[in-house]
């Protein structure tokens, strides 16, 4: 996750790429419309992905500046590991503002991952 941070503040394309699952990696990155400083990350929860896991999940906030003015996007994002390298497969984005801006994301609403499943029951799960 955090060279994959560092790859998007370094818009180094070819890294995502090649850190990016086969079957859902976009056909290219293009950087050249966007203004964004990536400035920060912070990691807020790690599920599974230890050496004995074939997936895992990440959950992060991820600050940047853009035209001058301060942001943050709150993302987990899933990974799976193929022959013992890890890989993005995607993520759901959970919000996206300023900092400190409240959002509306409470434990009974569908689980920003995809899974179908109520947060609570599933990446709120302690």
């Amino acid at each position: 996750m955090r060279s994959r941070f560092t790859a998007y503040a370094l818009q180094n394309a070819a890294y995502l790429m090649d850190t990016w699952d086969a079957t859902a990696r976009p056909k290219a990155i293009d950087f050249s419309r966007e203004n964004i400083d990536w400035q920060r990350l912070d990691i807020i929860a790690v599920k599974k992905g230890s050496l004995k896991d074939s997936k895992g999940m990440v959950e992060f906030k991820a600050y940047y500046l853009e035209d001058g003015e301060k942001h943050v996007m709150h993302e987990i994002s899933r990974f799976t590991k193929i022959n013992g390298r890890w890989f993005y497969l995607n993520g759901a984005v959970k919000s996206i503002g300023k900092p400190g801006q409240q959002t509306n994301q409470g434990k009974n609403a569908p689980c920003p991952c995809g899974s179908g499943k109520k947060f609570k029951r599933c990446c709120g799960a302690e």
